[in-house]
């Protein structure tokens, strides 16, 4: 579920029928969401101060929704008719997908429904995660933008009140 997220895309096939553990139920908001590459940089896929939010059922369904704090309109104010820049723009700086999720263990997995990135669309995955406290991390093996330059994707969400 989950970096620029969808985080599972592109990793091993997912058993998304797994019950969702209750630590995993609830809101989460993005904390952050990097890109890692081989020569140690980091980019913040999102900006310094991303926005997001992660809802997850007992029943282990998920939306996830992450996006740019500080985005830009269309000039035109009108979604079908963006300029090629607005349409990339809103493009790389949002990511939102739905689906199912479960885990075992330190391993989570997601079944991708339908996402922003239609490459990510009936998508298995398998990522291992961190819960610590309220703080939920983990890497993503091939994000959505940067994979083809060896990145990971590094992702920390914080559970809601």
């Amino acid at each position: 579920m989950l970096c620029g997220l969808a985080w599972v895309a592109g990793m091993a096939h997912a058993a998304p029928d797994m019950p969702v553990p209750a630590t995993l139920v609830g809101a989460w908001t993005l904390e952050r969401v990097d890109n890692v590459y081989p020569d140690g940089r980091r980019v913040e896929l999102y900006g310094p101060h991303p926005q997001g939010l992660w809802i997850i059922d007992a029943q282990g369904h998920y939306m996830m929704q992450m996006v740019r704090a500080q985005r830009s309109g269309f000039a035109a104010g009108d979604k079908s008719k963006g300029t090629p820049e607005e349409y990339r723009a809103a493009s790389l700086d949002s990511n939102a997908h739905f689906g199912r999720v479960s885990a075992d263990g330190s391993v989570m997995h997601t079944h991708i429904e339908q996402a922003s990135f239609p490459n990510w669309n009936g998508k298995d995955g398998s990522a291992p995660y961190t819960l610590k406290g309220d703080e939920l991390s983990y890497v993503v093996a091939k994000p959505s933008s940067g994979a083809a330059e060896g990145a990971h994707g590094e992702v920390v969400w914080r559970r809601l009140p």
